[in-house]
Order: C-alpha cells, then sequence, then structure tokens
C-alpha cells in the first residue's frame, strides 16, 4: 500500500482540495492511504486559521483523508523554506510520496529549480542581487536567472512552496517520490471560482456573511456550518496591548527580526494606534508582508527566535480514518511517537496550551474561553459518509 503524504493547511477545506484527494485515489489506487500535515491553529501566513484545527481537519477525513497530523507551531510560522522542511521531515517519516499543487506541475523544472537553490554558487549571487536592493523574492529570481536555471515559475505562489519542498526533499535526502498535480484557479483570487475555489476567497466569504458553502463539499460543509470564525482583525486589541507592553529585549528576541526590523517593529508599535499602521509603517520593499504578519504573530504568542528553530518533541495527532489508524499503528511500531492529543509533561505543552488560550481572542463572535487544548481529543471517523 502506497502512502501519500499532503502539506496543507486546509484554510478551509474546499473543492479544491476534495479534488486533490479524488486525483491521489485516482492514480494511486483506492487502497493507498493519505496522510496529511496540516497547520494548527495559526497558518503560515501569520495569522489565526478561520475555524479551529480539530474542525478542520476531521473535515479533512470525512472528505478523503486518511490520517491528519499537526504541524507544531513553530512549523507552521516558519518562513516558507522552514515550513517545507519541517513538513517533509515529518512526512518522510511515514509517507512513500509527496502530492502537492502547482501552477506548472513540472517535476523536472521543479527539481531544477530547488538543486539550483542548493548549489554552492548561489548565495554569493543571492547577496549581490539583495544589495541592489531587490526584495528577497526579486532576488532569489535573478540570482538562479544568473545560473542559467529558468526561474520565472518562481514568481507563482505554488510554485515557491512546491521548489521549497523540492529542496527540502533533496537536502534532507528523504525517500519521497514527488507527486505534483496542477493547482487550477488563482490562489489569492477574492472571487471564489464555482470550481477551483481559492482558500482566500471562501474565507472572505465566510466573514463577511457571503454564502461560503457551495465551495466547499458537503462533509466539510455540515462541520464547518455554526463554526466559531477567527480573524486578526477580530484580535486586534489583545495584539496591540502585546506589543505596547513588549521590552527592547523581548523585541530584539523575536523571529524575523535581523538587520535592525525588529528595532522599527518596537518603534512602530510605541508611536502607531492601529496594527495595520503599525505594519505599513516598518514595510519596506526589502521584506515581504507575510513576514513581517509573521514576526506580529510570533511576538503576541511570546515565541523566540530559539524557540522557533527548536523541534517539537511529539507529533499530535488531529484526525484519523480507520484506514488511518492502521497507518498510525505501523508509524508506532517503527518507533515514530505519534502524540494522540493528551497533556504531555514536556515545556512544549505548557506552550501550546498557551497558544491555544490565545486563539480563542481572535474570535469574531465573542471571546472563547480557555482550555481548548487540555479538553482536544482525536476526530475518529471509521466511516465515511
Amino acid at each position: 500500500m502506497k502512502i501519500i503524504g499532503i502539506i496543507c493547511e486546509y484554510n478551509p477545506f474546499h473543492l479544491g482540495h476534495e479534488k486533490q484527494l479524488r486525483r491521489i485515489r485516482q492514480t494511486f489506487g483506492g487502497d493507498c492511504a493519505i496522510v496529511c500535515a496540516m497547520s494548527g491553529n495559526y497558518v503560515q501566513r501569520g495569522a489565526p486559521a478561520i475555524v479551529d484545527k480539530s474542525l478542520r481537519a476531521e473535515a479533512a477525513v470525512r472528505c478523503g483523508a486518511d490520517l491528519v497530523l499537526e504541524l507544531p507551531v513553530t512549523t507552521a510560522l516558519s518562513s516558507a523554506e522552514g515550513f517545507a522542511a519541517g513538513s517533509v521531515a515529518l512526512l518522510a517519516r511515514v509517507c512513500d510520496v509527496l502530492c502537492f499543487g502547482a501552477e506548472d506541475a513540472d517535476g523536472q523544472a521543479l527539481l531544477s529549480a530547488a538543486q539550483g537553490l542548493l548549489a554552492p554558487g548561489f548565495p554569493p549571487l543571492l547577496r549581490r542581487e539583495l544589495e541592489t536592493g531587490k526584495s528577497f523574492p526579486a532576488a532569489r529570481q535573478a540570482a538562479l536567472e544568473r545560473m542559467g536555471i529558468p526561474a520565472e515559475l518562481l514568481s507563482r505562489p505554488n510554485n515557491i512552496l512546491a521548489v521549497e519542498y523540492c529542496k527540502a526533499i533533496l537536502s534532507q535526502k528523504a525517500p519521497l517520490e514527488i507527486f505534483p498535480i496542477c493547482r487550477e484557479g488563482s490562489y489569492h483570487a477574492l472571487t471564489p471560482d464555482p470550481e477551483n475555489p481559492s482558500a482566500t476567497a471562501v474565507r472572505q466569504a465566510m466573514v463577511s456573511g457571503r454564502d461560503w458553502r457551495p465551495y466547499v463539499p458537503s462533509e466539510a460543509r455540515q462541520l464547518l456550518e455554526g463554526a466559531a470564525v477567527h480573524t486578526t482583525a477580530a484580535g486586534e486589541r489583545a495584539v496591540l496591548q502585546r506589543l505596547r507592553s513588549m521590552t527592547e529585549q523581548e523585541f530584539a528576541d523575536l523571529p524575523y527580526g535581523s538587520e535592525g526590523l525588529w528595532r522599527k517593529l518596537m518603534h512602530a508599535s510605541r508611536r502607531e494606534a492601529r496594527l495595520e499602521e503599525i505594519l505599513t509603517a516598518v514595510k519596506s520593499k526589502r521584506y515581504t508582508r507575510s513576514r513581517l504578519d509573521r514576526m506580529v504573530l510570533c511576538a503576541f504568542l511570546g515565541i523566540t527566535a530559539g524557540q522557533l528553530a527548536e523541534p517539537a518533541p511529539y507529533i499530535r495527532v488531529l484526525a484519523l480514518s480507520h484506514r488511518g489508524r492502521g497507518v498510525l499503528k505501523a508509524a508506532r511500531e517503527t518507533g515514530l511517537f505519534l502524540h494522540a492529543g493528551q497533556s504531555d509533561p514536556s515545556p512544549y505543552w505548557e506552550l501550546e496550551r498557551r497558544w491555544g488560550d490565545l486563539y480563542g481572542l481572535f474570535t469574531v463572535d465573542g471571546i472563547a474561553p480557555p482550555g481548548a487544548e487540555k479538553a482536544r481529543r482525536v476526530r475518529y471517523c471509521p466511516e465515511r459518509p
């Protein structure tokens, strides 16, 4: 039996995600197992997930996945490179194949770009391009082109992550085949495409009160209807309180704060009234907005650069099917410890509990009480509808 891995956020799970699961089963057979490594309550763009991670994980299993593992918060809030590296390291211990979407589903082209990024001659070329004032993405693309490697594909969001996945597989010598599939529709589209909606469009519909249900599979829709919606805007006052009360040393200890960026954030936090005004004041051509958003979210959660670099001591299981239970049992027999949802005495568990309590401050309707992590249990779906 082939075990296929997917790195995902399912923020929220929509028709395009269901299409990917169907494509995997059509290619590898109905008896393959699909294992998802999914961001929890905080996602890589530096924001709270739209709905709770257990609901999103159960939606995935009800729609065709077999096992959903939670990416540690420290992986989920890493740069694209760190996000990919942590995700690949997790799935390589369980899976045979990594499936991902890309605007250009050309495996060889993606691997070639990844090899270029890992080449010894790449870093000095990248530094030279950065010194001209280019943003990191533009400098990276220009540096690759100087090496004679077509890099235009790195101008598209899904391709960027796909190349990072390939880079992580190559650098870790992970025993994973790749199975790229074409990501149809626009990744950032604000109007939902009936067949290939973007998660951005579905989230906006959920927040604004527009009808989002046509863009979500019925099994997922039943779970998401009535679920508490979370947004950064809803928790703005809590984030501002944290930023306004931080010491200079706490700003200096933040991830992503190199080249004096932490100092700019500190001064803006002590001068500007609103979160958007702070981010606008700190933003520059050199730094992407997602980097700043992750930096601010890490500040709110109390995550230092050192903590972000530390691996989590266990893997949390969020949801599974009957087939997924078999994959989980086999993984445990090989010595891979998969934390099944009970509290753990390690310091990381205390951080998880705190981060879970803070997630409730981003709820649009009211404020959720603390204690969600302590009460959390694995969602088991033995039979799919």
